[in-house]
């Protein structure tokens, strides 16, 4: 059971729920209210690290094929 836990699959599935809460709250804080720049800057940078990883853990699973 624990490494249905620590799979990549399950690493995948967690990363892509964490990218689209801080998608969520970039827009809703961008709307709502003055927000701090570095806090938004910060959060946006957040976002570009887990959709760089995102990137790197599909690679992992579905490697492209050779031409």
């Amino acid at each position: 059971m624990d490494d249905n836990l620590h799979s990549p699959q399950r690493q995948l599935i967690e990363l892509r729920i964490e990218h689209a809460d801080l998608d969520d709250l970039i827009d809703r804080a961008a709307l709502d209210r003055p927000v701090d720049d570095l806090v938004l800057r910060r959060l946006k940078k957040r976002r570009l690290l887990l959709r760089d990883q995102i990137a790197r853990l599909e690679a992992q699973l579905d490697p492209p094929e050779p031409a």
